[in-house]
This record gives structure tokens, C-alpha cells and sequence, in this order.
């Protein structure tokens, strides 16, 4: 954000971000503008890193990862060494202000531990914020569970709604859902292994004619996909509620 004061223009930042120093004026005006790359990364198959991924991470000055183990280990199958940021999400506002010094410095690659950072993971703030520091942020696209599941499902419709991570208390599902009943769209939600059958059987409850296309551990070795009914997945799953799931809703 830009703020008109006395002497020109003045930099500020959300309140929302907390407190992030400004860049550093340099000779001819503001401090050096780096780019942060959003990084998209393999949701399970290793061989589905881009190359230009690939480059980006082998050629910026650190990475802000989600995980550090996991990004090292992709790292590592690749012999790329850098320096590393923690930036997750439960103290997401906590490595905020760490990985904005590092964009002062050189070019940062902000990857989460699967997919598409920003998507259900950590990452938004710092977008904002960098955005705001006066930085350029570039999008590495690559792997994601969202379209890789809208692909296979085979449902029409004008578009799509992502809903994230389905809700934990009945209330809001069963709320959600409704709003679900007449939207022409196809949906993409999340699930966790530990509450899957309890979505479905709620699913089952509130659309019990609705289609479901519900994916499980995608481009994995153990990839599933089951098609029909809330009550056909949920019985066609038995006890292989393992890894992570990705369901798509057909559209009203």
C-alpha cells in the first residue's frame, strides 16, 4: 500500500501483517526489488517437478518452505543446496517478517510440502506482503490436487468453486452443502483421513443423489478414485481411509 505524506509517497503495510519494516532507500530510491516465486511442487510423484521449477529453485538466494524435511529431501534428490526458511503455517505471522528481510537480499521460491502454495497452505500473507514491500511475485505453476481431480471427474459446468478443507463441526457442513444443493458448478474440497467417513455420511445425508468423484492419494503409488453416490464411495472405501483426499462434487 502506498500512502501520500509530506514528502512523496510513503510505504505502509496492512495492520494484518504485522509489523514488517519498509524497505531500505537506496541512491536511487527504494531498496532492491527481488521477485518471490510461488513454487508449485509434485503432490506425490517426484518426476512431476517442472523444469522451470526446477531451475527457479536451483537459482534463488533461499527457499521459504512449509516443511523444511520435505523440501530437503526434494531438494536433495536434485543436488540443490540453499538456505532455507521455515514458514508454516500455524506461526505463519511469525516467519513473515523473517522471509520479507530475505527478499531484500535476492530472490526467495515460496514451496509448501505438495501442490500449489497459497491453496489450503500457508503462503498468503506473504504474497501481501511482499506485493506490498514492492516486490513482484511470479507464479511457477505445476501440480495440483484441485485440477487433477476436475480432470478425471468428467463433470461439466460454468466454472468450478474450490471450498478448501471441508468444515469440522456438522453445523457448518451441512450448511455448506445446502449451499452446494442448487450451484451448477462442479465443487473441490479437501478431506483428512480422520474425518472422511464422517464427510461422506454427512454428504450422503444432506445430497444423497449427488455425484461424488473422490481421489485418493493422487499420482501415488496406492492413487484411488471412486465414482457415484456419497453412500457408494463410503462403501466402496471400506478401511483404506489413509493419505489425503480430494473430492469433486458434480454440479445441480
Amino acid at each position: 500500500m502506498w500512502a501520500r505524506g509530506s514528502k512523496g509517497f510513503e510505504h505502509s503495510l496492512p495492520h494484518s501483517l504485522g509489523k514488517v519494516a519498509p524497505p531500505p532507500r537506496g541512491r536511487a530510491g527504494w531498496g532492491r526489488v527481488s521477485k518471490l516465486y510461488v513454487v508449485a511442487t509434485p503432490i506425490g510423484n517426484l518426476e512431476d517437478l517442472s523444469a522451470r521449477a526446477l531451475r527457479v529453485l536451483g537459482e534463488v538466494s533461499a527457499i521459504a518452505a512449509e516443511d523444511t524435511r520435505v523440501t530437503s529431501r526434494l531438494l536433495a534428490r536434485h543436488g540443490i543446496r540453499k538456505p532455507m526458511l521455515s514458514y508454516r503455517a500455524p506461526v505463519e505471522r511469525r516467519g513473515l517478517p523473517r522471509v520479507v528481510a530475505a527478499l531484500e537480499e535476492g530472490d526467495v521460491a515460496l514451496v509448501s510440502d505438495a501442490g500449489t502454495p497459497t491453496l489450503s497452505d500457508p503462503g498468503q500473507a506473504l504474497v501481501t506482503a511482499a506485493w506490498a514491500a514492492g516486490h513482484t511475485v511470479v507464479p511457477i505453476p505445476g501440480p495440483s490436487s484441485v485440477t487433477a481431480a476436475l480432470s478425471i471427474a468428467g463433470y461439466g459446468g460454468p466454472g468450478f468453486t474450490f471450498v478448501g478443507y471441508l468444515p469440522r463441526k456438522p453445523g457448518e457442513m451441512r450448511r455448506l452443502l445446502e449451499s452446494l444443493r442448487a450451484d451448477p458448478r462442479p465443487a473441490v474440497a479437501f478431506e483428512s483421513p480422520f474425518r472422511i467417513r464422517k464427510s461422506l455420511a454427512l454428504i450422503a445425508e444432506s445430497l444423497p443423489e449427488r455425484s461424488l468423484t473422490v481421489t485418493r492419494e493422487l499420482t501415488k503409488v496406492h492413487e484411488e478414485v471412486l465414482r457415484g453416490t456419497a453412500s457408494n464411495v463410503l462403501e466402496a472405501l471400506g478401511d483404506r481411509a489413509r493419505g489425503e483426499f480430494t473430492l469433486v462434487f458434480a454440479g445441480a
